[in-house]
């Protein structure tokens, strides 16, 4: 009988739960596509909805990241695998996108079911999280992740090509499409399913909101926290009008299904795709307050050209820098709590993150819709940009402090 080879089952269980993230990336790419682009193009387009309840619409992801905070802590108290728990929450989402699909030409259920869908999608991001801390090494989580990302990123910019361009011959019917996001929530369901199951440390009662005593205890997460919720407040009002400012023929494009698809999905993912995984590299290697300024950097490039600038080709520039700083912020906003926190304690901090991200962005698309309705969407750029400067600016101490870090290690 052979030796086993010490690590090998950890290395073979990395290798199986990177193919089913692999496999698992195509229908989370394509289900992108109606977070970022078609749902709220149906909702200008054939429901012509008022602007809070595009906005509302727009929270849903957010509301959901609210909720994971009680999810994790669900996931103690019953002491089962988060993937079942994760393939649960797709499966609600499925219920969502369906009961859309069937909506027809009533607004109310049309909303009712995007509105369920993508607040149960953001529910499972500290789950996940949870798995890739698990059975990814640290030497090369970033690499692998970014991998999948990019598989993600070219389903979901091949797909909204493909998707503007049908949906442009068929009068803008959507339940076709949103079958297909239904059906996409079972794949990714039963991906999930398959990886060997991550069981967190049973604890004896719910404790909703205990995963914030490490807001108290640790202070560099502290800090990361508040930057996190100014930059993030600054591009979230900025990406709530991404696809309104270029397809409501108020701010002067009205563009169609085929040109939204095209500058809102295919532009910003082909850019994802190209930069993610030397993001991947990037966080791997380089010190982490450093490589979280320059992807600020992209960011307030995109918004104000994306904005401030006119024309076709300007919106693609615009979102294309978006679309870089996306793959690496992706990667940050993902994995970077396994930098800070211990082993059994991400799926915590990871919570308080998405709770934080939830509130700010349940918050951002309201500002967003208002500052454009009375103001203008060049004031939405300016704030925007400002904001995500501030928070790098905030971040200086620490970029200083791995500067000479490094030196001392040189010496």
């Amino acid at each position: 009988m052979s030796t086993p080879v010490p690590g090998q089952e950890d290395f073979d269980q990395q290798g199986r739960t990177f193919r089913l993230e692999v496999l698992r990336a195509v229908p989370a790419g394509f289900i992108d596509t109606a977070a970022t682009t078609f749902a709220i193009f149906f909702a200008i387009q054939v429901f012509d909805m008022h602007w809070a309840v595009k906005a509302a619409m727009l929270s849903a992801g957010s509301m959901g990241l609210l909720c994971s905070l009680f999810i994790v802590q669900i996931a103690r108290r019953l002491g089962r695998p988060v993937n079942a728990l994760a393939a649960f929450i797709w499966l609600l989402s499925f219920i969502g996108f369906a009961i859309a699909a069937m909506a027809g030409d009533d607004a109310r259920l049309y909303f009712a079911g995007c509105f369920i869908a993508f607040t149960f999608l953001g529910m499972s991001s500290p789950l996940t999280s949870q798995i890739y801390r698990k059975h990814y090494s640290s030497h090369s989580r970033g690499r692998l992740f970014s991998k999948t990302a990019m598989m993600r990123a070219s389903a979901a910019g091949l797909i909204a090509w493909l998707v503007g361009i049908w949906l442009n011959s068929r009068e803008n019917d959507f339940s076709a499409l949103f079958w297909g996001y239904a059906v996409a929530c079972l794949v990714m369901a039963g991906c999930v399913l398959f990886m060997a199951p991550v069981v967190l440390r049973k604890t004896l009662r719910l404790q909703w909101f205990d995963a914030f005593r490490h807001v108290s205890d640790d202070a560099p997460f502290r800090k990361l926290l508040t930057v996190w919720m100014v930059f993030g407040m600054g591009n979230l009002i900025s990406f709530a009008l991404f696809v309104e400012y270029i397809s409501n023929p108020v701010y002067g494009y009205g563009y169609e299904a085929k040109n939204v698809g095209i500058i809102t999905g295919t532009v910003p993912m082909a850019a994802f795709i190209v930069f993610v995984v030397p993001w991947g590299t990037i966080f791997d290697r380089l010190p982490f307050y450093s490589v979280r300024a320059l992807v600020n950097v992209f960011f307030i490039l995109g918004i104000l050209i994306y904005f401030l600038c006119s024309g076709f080709m300007a919106l693609c520039i615009g979102i294309g820098f978006h679309g870089v700083a996306r793959a690496g912020g992706n990667i940050l906003w993902t994995l970077w709590v396994t930098k800070f926190a211990d082993s059994d304690k991400v799926v915590e901090y990871m919570s308080v993150h998405t709770f934080l991200t939830g509130a700010r962005g349940v918050i951002a698309p309201f500002l967003a819709f208002m500052l454009a309705t009375y103001a203008s969407p060049t004031w939405v750029a300016c704030i925007s940009a400002s904001l995500v400067f501030l928070s790098t600016l905030a971040l200086v101490p620490e970029i200083l402090e791995e500067h000479r870090g490094r030196l001392a290690r040189e010496e």
